[in-house]
């Protein structure tokens, strides 16, 4: 048994300790806004927050969380109020929206430590990938969300 905590409540999952911590999310936990884009953690949209930090987690073994806190966009916020969900809204930045869970907790974590990113901080710590191209209005979604309470 593995036991972590995930959105502020406690689970244990009898899992392979090396099973990756997205297919945990989404097949034994059932929480599906976690999504599968590259098995290689190099597009993001795996991205959650473990103890506050962004980590792509289609190559996270379960067992790296133990004992830790896993935040995912399920729980950011119950509803929808989280300054980077807001901005995102305002600012219409998903088209296709695959990637945009990820987007947005890589967003959130960097607000979370930078209040007033540039475009460097920005462009540099976004390294998730979207297909469809959004980078200019993610970027401007970042500043806004790095205003808003």
């Amino acid at each position: 048994m593995i036991e972590f905590s995930v959105n502020g409540r406690t689970v244990q999952v009898d899992v392979e300790p090396e099973m990756p911590l997205l297919w945990v999310l989404r097949d034994e936990l059932g929480l599906t806004g976690t999504k599968y884009g590259c098995g290689i953690a190099l597009c993001g949209a795996c991205t959650v927050h473990v103890d506050g930090a962004p980590m792509r987690t289609c190559l996270l073994p379960v067992a790296a969380v133990a004992g830790k806190k896993v935040t995912t966009i399920e729980g950011l916020s119950k509803d929808g109020t989280h300054p980077v969900q807001k901005a995102w809204v305002q600012l219409q930045v998903p088209q296709c929206g695959y990637c945009q869970s990820g987007q947005i907790m890589a967003a959130a974590a960097l607000i979370a430590t930078d209040r007033k990113p540039s475009d460097e901080t920005i462009d540099t710590t976004m390294s998730n990938i979207c297909r469809c191209g959004t980078y200019v209005r993610i970027r401007e979604a970042v500043k806004l969300a790095a205003t808003l309470k």
